[in-house]
């Protein structure tokens, strides 16, 4: 990782999307880097589009500001390809992370990415469903992010899932949520 990454995620309200930046700023602070995480919504109810930033660094972050320039887009709703330009401001270098099932190649496609961009695609949906019971797809997606970017070790991710979801959660639930990120980290794809 270089000196500061920043993190872009689109989601919808009740995905667990701001949730997901919360768990991957601890990761990334207990793994000794300064972060902020932080979403973008108004009064919105479940199903509304929204954002949430991270920015990581090794050194203390000053600016307080929406990301505008991500050099990773995690889109945990891949109805939102449809809806938004997920892929504005993005960094020449890009990753970008998409929850659907569809083939990475098709994804780069409809992103039009750019050849020095990264496109990865999992079906954090699906997993989310056979791990945890339903379609909450947040711990698949930090686990595909955690691969697509190597920010933090797996080990510190999955005790910062478990200390967080812990303080809320019966342990049949974190046990899911744990599974769900190995997979998301295991079966992320590349095109």
């Amino acid at each position: 990782m270089g000196e500061l990454m920043e993190i872009r995620w689109h989601g919808r309200g009740g995905q667990g999307t701001v949730t997901a930046a919360k768990v991957l700023a601890d990761a990334c602070l207990s793994g000794g880097r300064h972060v902020q995480a932080f979403p973008e919504y108004g009064p919105e109810r479940a199903g509304a589009p929204l954002r949430a930033y991270n920015r990581i660094s090794q050194n203390p972050l000053r600016m307080h500001c929406p990301v505008v320039n991500p050099m990773v887009v995690a889109v945990v709703d891949a109805s939102l390809l449809d809806a938004i330009d997920v892929a504005d401001g993005a960094t020449d270098d890009a990753v970008f992370v998409i929850n659907t099932s569809k083939d990475p190649k098709d994804i780069r496609a409809k992103l039009k990415a750019k050849p020095s961009q990264k496109v990865y695609t999992v079906d954090a949906s699906k997993i989310a469903i056979e791990t945890i019971g339903r379609p909450l797809p947040n711990s698949t997606m930090l686990g595909a992010v955690n691969k697509a970017t190597g920010i933090v070790s797996m080990e510190v991710l999955l005790a910062d899932v478990q200390g967080s979801f812990g303080k809320k959660f019966a342990q049949k639930i974190i046990d899911g949520n744990l599974a769900a990120v190995k997979r998301g980290y295991e079966e992320v794809q590349l095109g």
